[in-house]
């Protein structure tokens, strides 16, 4: 099985990109993905993302069983807008995580803004994912640390691992947070190689642009990585993490 945790459907405004349903059913055929954990592209007003967040949900009913949302509203949309989208993208849509791009939105992961989303995380027992890596300052991995701490309940995942740019942080964190984990694109296979043997199997596979799946499979595949290792990075710790796909296919 193969578990897609990090990619994208819809008009990025802040990166000037288009991604595509077909592009998602193709790297389902091409390259044997089983699950793609699919969020917006990065909007700001609430309009578009709810119709980002309707596209998504369209498609999960469409492909029962291929297709699971990631919510991301703006955070500094006001409280009351941005708690009731959560909500509904969750209790309505079925959607299984929530995503804070720290670049796209400019979000200070410790400031309130952010602590929104992770109150209403808590409370309806979804995950964090939190970009990391390009984009100074809030990119920087590290400070999700006091964030992981204070919310033990949560499970956090670094988008990027810290995108070679921060990467250095990442230890730093596995190491104090045990509720955090990581998707491992745009990063390195000899990083998560050598980190496997010291803080478990706490990686999981993505593509973030459609276009770039087979280059972060083969990146798995190639690094030297033992056989059930691999089968953790593809599928095992998403399930660990997204629990909610199990329960959908129960």
């Amino acid at each position: 099985m193969i578990i897609d945790v990090h990619t994208h459907i819809g008009h990025d405004e802040v990166f000037d990109e288009l991604f595509t349903v077909d592009q998602q059913l193709s790297n389902h055929e091409q390259f044997g993905i089983d699950i793609s954990i699919v969020q917006p592209a990065a909007c700001h007003f609430l309009d578009k993302v709810k119709k980002q967040h309707d596209h998504i949900a369209e498609l999960s009913v469409k492909y029962p069983g291929k297709f699971y949302g990631m919510a991301n509203p703006n955070p500094h949309l006001p409280e009351d807008q941005y708690r009731r989208e959560l909500e509904r993208c969750v209790k309505e849509l079925g959607f299984i995580g929530v995503k804070i791009h720290t670049a796209a939105h400019a979000v200070n992961p410790m400031g309130e803004d952010a602590k929104k989303v992770y109150e209403a995380a808590k409370e309806l027992g979804i995950p964090v994912m939190l970009h990391t890596g390009a984009g100074i300052p809030w990119a920087n991995p590290s400070l999700v640390i006091p964030v992981a701490l204070a919310y033990p309940e949560v499970k956090f995942v670094l988008a990027h691992t810290g995108m070679m740019v921060s990467s250095a942080e990442v230890p730093v964190i596995l190491q104090l947070c045990p509720n955090v984990y990581t998707d491992i694109t745009w990063s390195g296979g000899f990083m998560f190689a050598h980190w496997i043997p010291q803080f478990g199997h706490r990686f999981m596979f993505g593509s973030d642009q459609p276009s770039n799946a087979g280059t972060e499979l083969a990146k798995v595949r190639t690094s030297g990585i033992e056989p059930e290792a691999q089968e953790y990075i593809l599928h095992k710790t998403a399930l660990q993490v997204y629990d909610r796909i199990l329960v959908g296919r129960a």
